[in-house]
């Protein structure tokens, strides 16, 4: 009898351990196509829905260990398979949309993402323009029970350190626009703002925008939004600094 109660013991101390996330997450999804969801949902949170050359030349940006195949050929074949599994569409115009049931998945892995961002940065002290590339392989190995503590950890944060959002649990739904936020390259010459987010997966920009310190949280001064030259000049802390035009539509700011 003490035999089988020691076991009866081991087996559902052993179960609460798996239903808590002890053990490691099972999932279907290769970790190729997280990364494809993961860069459809941050194009799809700025307001891009891309065609198949601009998804090829965003997971350019993506570290080699991830193994995501860039040809135009290895993207049309894996848009393809996500298409079958119910995960995206093609529009009219050739334009890749998440699905439903695509943001759901796709909200699970941007919640990992980011909070692996933030536990490197505000636990590991890893420097911000290296964190965003270290996250990629962090972020697959997380099981959920193990997310939630580091949830939990971190002091449910709102967002990433680069100032995107960290979906909870429960959302399933991609946040497409931020009230109250504007992106820089829209902003008034000769007026004061805060930035919200900046762009992440470039890593030479990111390490440009770091050591500018053109961040979420710094007021900047915007002195000329120049479409005839292609740049958007900024002043922070009395230093210059130019960004291209393209760069700046993915800046987004508000009022300071």
């Amino acid at each position: 009898m003490a035999l089988c109660h020691n076991v009866r013991m081991t087996s559902e101390r052993t179960t609460t351990k798996r239903a808590a996330g002890a053990g490691p997450r099972t999932r279907s999804m290769s970790r190729a196509g997280e990364n494809y969801l993961l860069s459809l949902a941050i194009l799809q949170e700025d307001g891009i829905a891309p065609h198949i050359s601009q998804l090829a030349a965003y997971l350019r940006h993506i570290p080699e260990g991830e193994e995501v195949g860039t040809t135009l050929a290895s993207v049309s074949g894996m848009i393809q398979r996500m298409a079958k599994e119910g995960l995206l569409k093609m529009t009219k115009e050739k334009q890749i949309v998440l699905t439903a049931a695509g943001e759901k998945q796709a909200c699970d892995v941007v919640r990992r993402h980011r909070l692996s961002e933030r536990l490197l940065v505000d636990v590991l002290d890893v420097p911000l323009e290296s964190a965003e590339a270290e996250a990629h392989a962090l972020e697959h190995a997380i099981s959920p029970g193990l997310l939630e503590r580091i949830e939990e950890k971190l002091g449910f944060p709102d967002t990433c350190p680069y100032g995107r959002p960290i979906y909870r649990d429960s959302e399933v739904v991609l946040r497409r626009d931020t009230p109250g936020t504007i992106p820089l390259s829209d902003a008034k010459s000769n007026t004061a703002y805060v930035v919200t987010r900046i762009p992440d997966e470039d890593f030479p920009l990111l390490q440009y925008l770091v050591e500018n310190q053109i961040l979420p949280g710094q007021r900047i001064s915007v002195e000329d939004v120049a479409g005839y030259r292609g740049v958007v000049d900024v002043a922070r802390d009395g230093e210059k600094v130019s960004l291209g035009m393209d760069v700046a539509s993915r800046i987004r700011v508000k009022l300071a």
